[in-house]
């Protein structure tokens, strides 16, 4: 089964992330089925907009924890290698997924996110990749593995948000939720989710009025501007140093604990900040 939908409607692209039990989290190959999908909405004259959303309870959970954190590295495993680790292989991993992401990004249609349920770790770097996203006022946002395991890789919070608000989402790994998020200028709108498709449907629609030529051209313009600030040094930088946290002795503990006590359990930990990955046990026991 696929594990990205395509649809046509119209003018519209629908492009639906489509691994429902797990929350639509991110494997091996959902990133590639992600960017096929990307590029056969942008060879059809006839698609205007694109229309990004994900399949059940949530947008997307971030990567598959269960394969990338739980399991015991291996073969097909590129998350976290066997020491010693060889930081290119890792960087050529990210990079090939973080460009997968950016598909949206370099998209010569429009592409507007609806985010319900969660967007949360890499599925946050996936929702702000795309034009302009639309959240549902209870659904939430973040970054959480920053807290260790992770750095954000499209590196879109900055570009987004200004320094400093991207600093309290980095520096705290916190979710936020929609009405939050349209706040501080991160989304574009957030409504009730029972409006959210309706809403999405009319941004999409007046969208879709406008030529194809016109929507690439503006897109182009504003796109241009972002890179201009050196968009593609700091996703470089952004992706190694994702590799460098999973490698740390803190990203190694982590790895470790998640392999010992199952991921649920160690992002519980991680999130609620009762473990110590330095010294690799729980706080609550540490003395002095």
């Amino acid at each position: 089964m696929a594990k990205v939908l395509y649809e046509k409607d119209g003018r519209i692209a629908r492009i639906t992330l489509n691994r429902p039990e797990v929350m639509n989290a991110i494997d091996d190959e959902l990133p590639a089925e992600l960017e096929a999908c990307v590029e056969q909405a942008n060879a059809d004259q006839g698609v205007h907009v694109i229309v990004l959303s994900g399949a059940g309870r949530a947008f997307c959970a971030g990567y598959d924890l269960a394969y990338y954190a739980e399991a015991a590295g291996g073969e097909g495993n590129a998350a976290t290698q066997e020491m010693p680790w060889d930081p290119m292989k890792d960087y050529a991993f990210m990079m090939r997924n973080t460009q997968r992401f950016m598909s949206l990004w370099r998209s010569y249609r429009p592409v507007v996110c609806k985010v319900h349920g969660f967007a949360v770790a890499g599925g946050s770097d996936i929702a702000l990749c795309s034009d302009m996203i639309v959240m549902a006022e209870d659904a939430e946002i973040g970054y959480m593995p920053v807290r260790v395991w992770g750095c954000p890789t499209t590196a879109m919070w900055v570009y987004r948000l200004g320094p400093e608000r991207a600093k309290r989402m980095v520096f705290t790994g916190d979710r936020i939720d929609g009405r939050e998020a349209e706040r501080i200028g991160l989304v574009l709108k957030a409504v009730p989710a029972a409006e959210l498709d309706a809403e999405v449907e009319r941004l999409a629609e007046r969208m879709a009025t406008v030529p194809v030529n016109q929507l690439m051209m503006q897109k182009l313009v504003v796109n241009q501007a972002i890179e201009a600030m050196g968009l593609k040094q700091t996703q470089m930088f952004a992706t190694i140093f994702d590799g460098i946290t999973r490698h740390s002795p803190e990203g190694l503990n982590f790895k470790h604990r998640a392999e010992e006590t199952g991921w649920k359990q160690a992002v519980r930990e991680r999130d609620l900040g009762t473990f110590d990955w330095t010294a690799n046990r729980p706080i609550n026991s540490a003395k002095g």
